[in-house]
């Protein structure tokens, strides 16, 4: 069904991004820093779940498109693949600004500009971290635009099962990303100190997830549809 050359590069690029230490491992991290590994992990749950309701909701409507029309199909792969090298510049340049923020000392534990982030807000008292979690994946419309971009580059159209295709591939990337998150949860102690403290760690690990994105969309664009 996946074409082998294609699902492997799926799987390196999820699995890349799985690790980058991003919003949503940081706000599992809080959670789990600020109340113990039992409401980290259910925080990764509702996370996965979340991440689950756009799968299927972009895969609904995805589908739908993909199946019936090839003009379509390709305008989603064109636009998907320019999102991706446009996510790898931004990685990049991200981190170039950590680079220069380094010594700055009105920074954040994380180097972001703002320090109002979910990573943040997740030290303070929260009733049900499941739900939390699951709220703060489902209302982050940058999750939607993702997998809209990512997923449809390695379906394969002319095999069928569009919908299947999407909800399969979907599902691993997101189980990648819960499986890191479980991972973090698990040496919070001193991976958790590194991950939210290194700027130099989370400055390298952006600019060679940007420039392996910029690859992959600029190999996408460029080979042949189906």
């Amino acid at each position: 069904m996946f074409d082998s050359t294609r699902f492997f590069l799926f799987l390196t690029a999820a699995l890349l991004l799985a690790i980058a230490p991003g919003p949503g491992m940081l706000y599992v991290l809080a959670r789990s820093l600020a109340g113990g590994k039992r409401e980290g992990v259910l925080s990764a749950i509702g996370t996965f779940l979340g991440g689950m309701v756009h799968v299927i909701a972009a895969a609904l409507g995805i589908s739908i498109i993909l199946a019936k029309s090839a003009a379509a199909f390709a305008i989603v792969k064109y636009a998907g693949a320019a999102y991706l090298c446009l996510l790898g510049v931004r990685m990049i340049i991200d981190a170039q600004r950590d680079a220069h923020r380094k010594d700055a000392p009105s920074e954040g534990p994380v180097g972001d500009a703002n320090p109002s982030t979910p990573a943040l807000d997740a030290m303070r008292p929260q009733r049900n971290p499941l739900w939390q979690g699951v709220l703060t994946e489902v209302l982050n419309p940058k999750t939607a635009l993702f997998f809209l971009s990512f997923i449809p580059q390695f379906v394969d159209r002319t095999s069928g099962l569009v919908f299947f295709q999407f909800v399969t591939l979907g599902t691993i990337s997101v189980m990648m990303n819960t499986t890191a998150d479980l991972i973090v949860i698990a040496l919070a102690g001193p991976l958790g100190e590194k991950i939210r403290s290194s700027i130099t760690f989370r400055r390298r690990q952006r600019t060679v997830t940007g420039a392996i994105m910029i690859g992959l969309g600029t190999y996408l664009a460029t080979s042949e549809s189906k």
